[in-house]
C-alpha cells in the first residue's frame, strides 16, 4: 500500500482522479485515511501448501474478476495501475478484459505471480530493481515508490526526545514487527549507553512492554507504530530492520542499516534486497537464523564504534535512493491514458 499511495499522491498531484480497489487488509484503512475512495473486492492468496484453500481462492478470484469487471464499468478509468499482490490479479484481467491500459509497478526483486501473469498485457511494467530477463521496451527501472521524505532533523529528533549530542538505533520491521528483531532487540538493546527507537509492531507490543517491565531502561522508548515513519527514520542514526520494501524509505533518508531479511519471503526476495543495500556499503545483513542478542549488540556496537564507516554507510544509502520513482510510474500511467 505504500508505494500505491506514493503514486496515487503524485497522480493526484497532476490532476487525475483515483479510486482504489482493494481487499480487506490494509487498504481498509490506509485508502479512506489517505482521502481516496475504496471499491471492495473479496479476494485472497493463492495457497501453494492446502489444495482446499486453493480452490477457494481460485473461486474467489473468479468472482473478484466479475466484481472488478462492474466496478471499472462504473469508474469508466482511463487507465488502471496493478500495485501487485494477489488483489491485483482480477481488476488486472478485468482491465484487460475491458480494454483499459493497464501499467503495472513491482516492488520487489523479482516479479510477483500476479504481475508474471499480466506483463504481456501491460504498456509498462515498472521495477523497483532491475530483474535478469526483463529488460526489454516494456520494463522500466522506476524504484519503489516512497512518500516523500521527512527533512527536518531537528525536528524529528525533538518529537522523540532526542538530545542534539544523543545517538539514537531505531529498531523496526513492518506493521506486525519481527519477532526475531522484537526479541532480540529488547534483550540486547534495553539499557544500553544510547537512545533505542523501537517500533515493534501491534502483534509483540504487550509481550515486549511487559518483559521490559513496569520501569522499563530510560534509554529504550518501546512504541507499537510510528506514524509518520520518515521522522523515526530521520531522527535516527542507525537501523535496525527486515529487508522488504522499507530499504527504499531508509535509503530516502540516507540511513545505514543492519538488515535481517524474512528468509520465508517469496523468492526469498529480501535476501536479494538486504545484497543489494549491502554491495553498495550501505548495510551489514545478518540472516535471521544468527540474529542473537549477542550478535545484534556487536554489529550495533561496531558501527556506532566507527563513526567514519557510519557516515560513509549512510551516504551510500542515501546514493541509492530513487525519490522519483512515484513521479515516474504517475507520468507512465497517464502516458497511457493518451
Amino acid at each position: 500500500m505504500v508505494p500505491a499511495l506514493a503514486v496515487a499522491d503524485a497522480l493526484r498531484a497532476e490532476g487525475a482522479g483515483v479510486v482504489f480497489v482493494g481487499g480487506e487488509r490494509a487498504e481498509r484503512t490506509m485508502v479512506p485515511d489517505a482521502g481516496y475512495e475504496l471499491r471492495a473486492i473479496t479476494v485472497e492468496g493463492l495457497s501453494r501448501s492446502n489444495p482446499l484453500k486453493a480452490a477457494r481462492a481460485a473461486l474467489r478470484a473468479a468472482g473478484a474478476v466479475v466484481a472488478a469487471r462492474r466496478i471499472l464499468g462504473d469508474v469508466r478509468p482511463d487507465a488502471v495501475l496493478g500495485a501487485g499482490g494477489y488483489v491485483a490479479g482480477p481488476v488486472g484481467l478485468a482491465a484487460v478484459a475491458r480494454r483499459v491500459p493497464l501499467v503495472l509497478a513491482e516492488a520487489d526483486s523479482h516479479l510477483g505471480l500476479t504481475n508474471r501473469l499480466l506483463a504481456r498485457w501491460a504498456r509498462r511494467v515498472c521495477l523497483a530493481f532491475p530483474i535478469a530477463g526483463r529488460d526489454g521496451e516494456r520494463y522500466l527501472v522506476t524504484g519503489r515508490p516512497v512518500p516523500p521524505p521527512a527533512t527536518d532533523r531537528a525536528a524529528a529528533r525533538a518529537r522523540f526526545g532526542l538530545a542534539p549530542e544523543e545517538t539514537c538505533v531505531l529498531v523496526f520491521g513492518g506493521s506486525l514487527g519481527a519477532r526475531t528483531i522484537n526479541d532480540a532487540a529488547v534483550q540486547a538493546l534495553a539499557g544500553a549507553d544510547f537512545r533505542v527507537l523501537h517500533a515493534c509492531g501491534t502483534r509483540d507490543y504487550e509481550e515486549l512492554r511487559a518483559r521490559l517491565g513496569p520501569d522499563p531502561p530510560a534509554n529504550y522508548d518501546l512504541r507499537a507504530f510510528i506514524a509518520p515513519f520518515g521522522e523515526a527514520l530521520l531522527a535516527s542514526d542507525l537501523c535496525v530492520a527486515r529487508a522488504g520494501g522499507s530499504i527504499f524509505e531508509i535509503a530516502a533518508h540516507g540511513r545505514p542499516a543492519i538488515l535481517v531479511p524474512y528468509p520465508y519471503a517469496s523468492a526469498d526476495h529480501q535476501s536479494a534486497n538486504a545484497r543489494w543495500m549491502a554491495r553498495a556499503g550501505a548495510a551489514v545483513v545478518v540472516a535471521d537464523a544468527q540474529l542473537t542478542p549477542a550478535r545484534l549488540s556487536s554489529e550495533v556496537a561496531a558501527l556506532l564504534g566507527d563513526r567514519v564507516r557510519l557516515a560513509a554507510m549512510g551516504r551510500a544509502s542515501a546514493a541509492l535512493a530513487r525519490p522519483e520513482a512515484a513521479q515516474r510510474i504517475a507520468e507512465e500511467v497517464l502516458a497511457a491514458t493518451r
